[in-house]
């Protein structure tokens, strides 16, 4: 139980990575566009690759998720198919 309680936290604290990189990449999309709005050129490049840094950084991270989903699900099956 131990190490799917480990597995389970270290999920969590990936999906907390995750949303705050989601909210992140929609904040600064929000300012990309008041930002091309004004025609600021140079806060635009900036906040586009801070974009893009982000959303780089995401995909990463929705890997790893993906594998800590299988752990997860591996050390569930285990569990329940080792007598206690």
């Amino acid at each position: 139980m131990n190490d799917f309680n480990r597995l389970v936290s270290e999920q969590i604290e990936t999906m907390d990575k995750l949303l705050f990189l989601q909210a992140e990449i929609e904040r600064c999309q929000k300012i990309e566009a008041e930002l091309l709005a004004l025609q600021s050129q140079t806060d635009l490049d900036s906040i586009q690759a801070d974009i893009q840094e982000m959303k780089k950084e995401l995909k990463e991270i929705q890997i790893i998720f993906k594998q800590q989903t299988e752990e997860v699900i591996n050390s569930y099956r285990e569990m329940n198919l080792t007598p206690t």
